[in-house]
């Protein structure tokens, strides 16, 4: 009898995931994003979440939890139920703190399951208009003729725009100052100012700044040109191939939420990123929309991590 138990114990166990994915979701989902409201990563998510509701037939809640890098709303999804109904909006910035921090309440690769990404946005160098470069080429050369004279802004220490700033430094083998402001207004005033020589920062916010003329794009850090400014090459195309950087935002779920329930989300969230709606109001924030496999999305992030967390450590940028 007691072996009969331990077996009809063991296929109840089993079928636990397909019974709990074909009920999913039997509640609203909440979706943590690490970022205050209004800005990119919170409007990504709101447009991705506001459709993933439609076609799930409960809504997703966004619940913002900015602050501390991320770990606060990090660690309330790694400590949830892990039933599906509690996401995470990861992005590189994740990646970025698990390097950055000695210590975390969670395992940034061990404790989350990683759905899908939802959007990849560009980093740009920028520079005004009157600078004594044009391009990216003659920035690269006016920074080697002029040793240690190019300071190069960006927001925070540690964001990854500021990794990206000592990631181009080390990959285009120049001597420069990075020069870190708190905030993009803040950097943007410098640039226009002619306080820095350079800003590396996220296109969306200072697009508006290069269509009017008040700074110049030299070059984006992604695989490919910008579709919103087709003409500005690719670090890479300028010949600094090691400065590849953008940001990018996905969904992750708790650890040993059932794999039934992550197929089930990584299909909606697929379906909802390729929305047309979705798509047209994704690019209009200059995001490239695109869904992956939580495979894809996982080794996403482990790379990301070895990569910033090189870029920490070569920096000499101290762990918090």
């Amino acid at each position: 009898m007691a072996r009969r138990q331990l077996l009809l114990g063991a296929l109840a166990l089993g079928a636990l995931p397909v019974g709990l994915a074909q009920t999913f979701p039997s509640k609203n989902l909440r979706l943590v994003v690490p970022f205050a409201a209004g800005g990119v990563g919170d409007l990504t998510a709101r447009i991705v979440a506001a459709q993933l509701g439609e076609q799930l037939g409960r809504p997703v809640v966004i619940e913002n939890r900015p602050g501390a890098g991320g770990v606060v709303a990090a660690d309330t999804v790694a400590r949830a139920e892990p039933d599906g109904h509690t996401l995470f909006l990861m992005s590189n910035g994740t990646a970025v703190t698990a390097g950055l921090f000695k210590s975390l309440p969670f395992d940034t690769v061990k404790d989350f399951a990683p759905v899908s990404t939802l959007g990849f946005f560009d980093i740009a160098v920028v520079a005004h208009p009157e600078a004594p470069f044009k391009t990216f080429a003659e920035l690269l050369a006016w920074a080697k003729a002029n040793p240690g004279k190019l300071n190069i802004g960006s927001i925070n220490v540690g964001s990854t725009q500021h990794l990206a700033a000592e990631l181009f430094k080390s990959s285009a083998g120049i001597d420069a100052q990075t020069v870190p402001f708190n905030g993009t207004p803040n950097l943007i005033g410098a640039l226009r100012g002619r306080q820095v020589d350079v800003g590396v920062e996220i296109l969306s916010p200072v697009l508006t700044q290069i269509r009017g003329g008040a700074l110049r794009a030299l070059a984006v850090a992604g695989e490919k040109r910008s579709v919103v400014l087709p003409d500005v090459p690719t670090a890479a195309e300028a010949g600094v191939t090691g400065f590849v950087a953008s940001s990018w935002n996905a969904i992750a779920a708790p650890a040993k939420t059932p794999r039934p329930v992550i197929d089930r989300l990584q299909r909606e969230i697929a379906a909802a990123v390729a929305n047309a709606e979705v798509q047209k109001k994704l690019r209009e924030l200059n995001i490239d929309p695109r869904a992956s496999t939580p495979e894809q999305t996982s080794a996403l992030l482990v790379n990301d991590i070895k990569r910033w967390s090189a870029v920490i450590e070569r920096a000499g940028i101290p762990k918090q």
